[in-house]
């Protein structure tokens, strides 16, 4: 196998095309695929992705986002760490997955599709869990190949040291060649040129500042796989964006999509989960992990709303309180209507969720109640304007959140996903903007939610970005 590397200029990416034909799958044999989410995320981040392979005839049985339940990896990975996985777990976790999966689906072979830490599952499972007979291509979207950094002196065990064991081990040459996958697997990388903030010389995105992460922008990249370039995609969008599904898509089928955007449905139907956060003591305040266990007892309810201000339109349209699974819905929507999400549980800000409308249905809309830091606690309202598929980037991007451009807190470089805001005054719309997607939510001044005593710990409203 030789290593090849494509350049997808934005909105053309004919020249893939030749370099990656493969077997062509007939409608009636979509082949089933998996996604793996990336440090810290959720099955969630895959939502756009999976419309996009519907709109372009994909069965939604044959399309299976996983939910890691501890998505973040330790800092020393042969040393037990609370809320966080092992690279071990990690890969047990996708093997469980894919068996069921395959069975489920009564294929012979998955592709698999994973995004930044997803792709070590990925490639383990294939080296070391079987996975070679079981899957037959694999796409890795910014996944840290060689390390965000590679220093033997900084965080020596980490999963993310490529000088560290485990990814030595991972990138040791399997031939003759010195290809550093291993087949039959047909595999695909997909990178920034030099926008991804974990593929960095320098290791400002890390808290070392001005020293060297001997780690260049090409080390997503794998000897013996098909390398694309994508230029000025953030981390994110390595997997998340337009120009990655169509990359993604000429590699599975070796054909251009269809449907290069995403086709509405007539009926739209939601569901998803409710979501917690770990505490790292028994102090709130003291900070919190992320992870994808359920949140029984939570209260969610839903209102459609006003797009232009943000206001109720009337009662709730769904409301539940979520039991032992986490899950919420079905939820029957318009297609174009604009929806917030409220969700409500004890140790927990009380959290409206504003988001663009659904064009399509989908089981991946999470949910999670915010934690307010102590910072915001004294604070008469907070807004967080959030976008989980990508960076928030002055240089690149036109973005606004609640009249300021750019917004609070972004950096040049990509390398920041939230801006948040403390409103004052009585309640009152809120907007966030990127790039032409438009979120209209409200604020939520202090209502007593963080009067002692109370289960709730304040208020806050979250303008979710979809795309």
């Amino acid at each position: 196998m030789t290593t090849r590397r494509e350049l997808l200029g934005a909105g053309a990416a004919a020249a893939l095309l030749a370099a990656c034909a493969t077997t062509t799958p007939s409608l009636q044999d979509k082949p089933p695929i998996v996604f793996v989410h990336g440090n810290g995320d959720s099955a969630s981040i895959w939502l756009t992705t999976l419309w996009r392979f519907e709109s372009n005839g994909w069965p939604r049985d044959r399309l299976l986002a996983i939910d890691v339940p501890y998505p973040t990896a330790r800092d020393d990975d042969a040393k037990p760490q609370p809320g966080r996985t092992s690279a071990e777990e990690h890969m047990g976790a996708l093997k469980a997955e894919v068996d069921e999966f395959l069975a489920a689906t009564g294929a012979k072979q998955v592709v698999l599709i994973a995004n930044s830490r997803g792709g070590y599952a990925v490639r383990n499972y294939i080296q070391n869990g079987g996975g070679a007979a079981k899957v037959s291509h694999v796409i890795l979207g910014g996944t840290p190949n060689h390390g965000v950094w590679a220093d033997p002196a900084f965080l020596p065990g980490a999963e993310f040291n490529g000088a560290g064991p485990f990814l030595k081990a991972l990138n040791a040459p399997k031939d003759a060649a010195g290809d550093e996958v291993v087949g039959p697997v047909k595999w695909m990388t997909i990178r920034s040129d030099s926008n991804d903030k974990f593929a960095q010389p320098d290791g400002q995105w890390i808290g070392r500042r001005g020293q060297p992460t001997h780690v260049t922008f090409a080390g997503p990249e794998l000897k013996g796989a098909l390398n694309v370039v994508i230029p000025r995609v953030d981390h994110r969008e390595t997997a998340f964006s337009p120009a990655a599904f169509d990359a993604m898509h000429r590699f599975i089928t070796g054909r251009a999509p269809s449907a290069p955007g995403i086709v509405p449905e007539d009926r739209v139907v939601l569901r998803g989960k409710v979501t917690g956060l770990g505490l790292s003591s028994t102090d709130p305040a003291s900070g919190t992990y992320p992870n994808n266990l359920p949140l029984p007892g939570a209260q969610l309810t839903v209102y459609a709303i006003d797009g232009n201000t943000g206001e109720r339109l009337g009662g709730a349209v769904h409301a539940q309180t979520i039991g032992a699974d986490g899950q919420w819905g079905p939820m029957a929507a318009a297609r174009d209507a604009r929806y917030e999400f409220v969700v409500a549980a004890p140790g927990y800000a009380i959290t409206h969720i504003y988001r663009s409308p659904f064009p399509r249905s989908s089981s991946l809309v999470t949910v999670r109640p915010e934690r307010l830091p102590e910072a915001d606690r004294a604070a008469p309202a907070v807004a967080i304007m959030t976008r989980p598929r990508g960076y928030l980037d002055p240089t690149r991007d036109r973005m606004a959140f609640d009249g300021q451009s750019p917004p609070p807190g972004a950096l040049p470089g990509a390398g920041v996903a939230t801006s948040r805001v403390r409103p004052t005054g009585p309640a009152r719309p809120i907007v966030a903007e990127f790039n032409g997607e438009r979120v209209v939510g409200r604020t939520w001044p202090d209502s007593g939610a963080r009067t002692a005593g109370t289960p709730w710990m304040g208020e806050v409203s979250v303008l979710e970005l979809t795309y």
